[in-house]
């Protein structure tokens, strides 16, 4: 039996919890202000700080697979403890992995994070398009089968992602807005919001000339430590703002290990998006 679709449970979490996404970001640099080593010990004391600080109220946690997997299976335990862990205290969980091959291979990176029951299955998968938006089709369907959601690469924050995404392409239109329409099919008629959302920077400025309104949620990197903030949401999303869940990692995390501390940076962070998003 598949899960209510990751839309709505992403609505509702967002609703209540407020709407906000932490990465789980074990990088060596953090571990050491930590004070942990770089270490398995070290990445198993973070992971498990941030789920016990933070996945009983934020609405969704992220972690970055490629923190965990450069530790071999060990790390891979450790990954796949903190989302069962995460899960079972009632945050989503969207697995940062940007995945993206083409047929068999992408069937199989879809069974690994999307298939229920899986040890790594998550409630959402970020993926890359960039081999064509169709070969993310075995991902789509199971995504759609088991109930989970895929957050596609758009319009990145990073300055390199501009040569490809706002390439023109022969009918005019660039890449990332592609991207963009093929989300908005993907989401059509689903209520109260689609599953299948788009990667879109904080720090872009003004997108008024993209169509950000896929029905479909707006994973926005770039609050805090890259230096956007709440206030910023309106001007970049516009009237797409109300499904954008910003994406916090070092503005929350450098808080710890202080439990405390990183829940009440995540609780200003929260209260600081929905009064802006309320306001817009």
């Amino acid at each position: 039996m598949s899960l209510e679709p990751f839309g709505a449970r992403l609505r509702r979490a967002m609703d209540e919890r407020g709407p906000l996404c932490v990465g789980i970001d074990p990088h060596a640099s953090l571990l050491a202000d930590w004070g942990l080593g770089d270490d398995i010990a070290g990445l198993e004391r973070f992971s498990r700080t941030v789920v016990e600080a933070l996945a009983g109220r934020v609405a969704v946690l992220k972690p970055q697979s490629a923190f965990f997997e450069r530790f071999g299976s060990r790390g891979i335990a450790v990954l796949e403890r903190s989302v069962e862990e995460a899960r079972e205290a009632g945050a989503l969980v969207v697995m940062d992995a940007k995945r993206g091959d083409i047929g068999s291979t992408m069937a199989a990176y879809a069974e690994t994070f999307l298939r229920k029951g899986a040890p790594l299955f998550s409630d959402a998968l970020t993926v890359s398009p960039y081999l064509g938006y169709g070969s993310l089709k075995p991902a789509v369907e199971l995504a759609r089968e088991s109930g989970a959601g895929l957050f596609v690469l758009a319009l990145t924050s990073n300055p390199e992602g501009g040569e490809v995404q706002h390439a023109v392409r022969g009918d005019g239109r660039t890449v990332g807005a592609t991207v963009l329409a093929h989300l908005a099919a993907e989401n059509a008629a689903e209520s109260p919001l689609g599953s299948f959302g788009a990667v879109v920077g904080a720090t872009l400025g003004d997108l008024s000339s993209y169509d950000l309104e896929i029905n479909g949620p707006l994973l926005a990197p770039g609050i805090g430590a890259q230096g956007a903030t709440a206030a910023d949401l309106a001007g970049v999303f516009g009237a797409a703002v109300r499904n954008v869940v910003p994406n916090v990692s070092r503005g929350v995390l450098r808080h710890g290990p202080d439990v405390l501390a990183l829940r009440e940076s995540a609780d200003r962070f929260a209260e600081e998006i929905r009064s802006a998003v309320e306001a817009a």
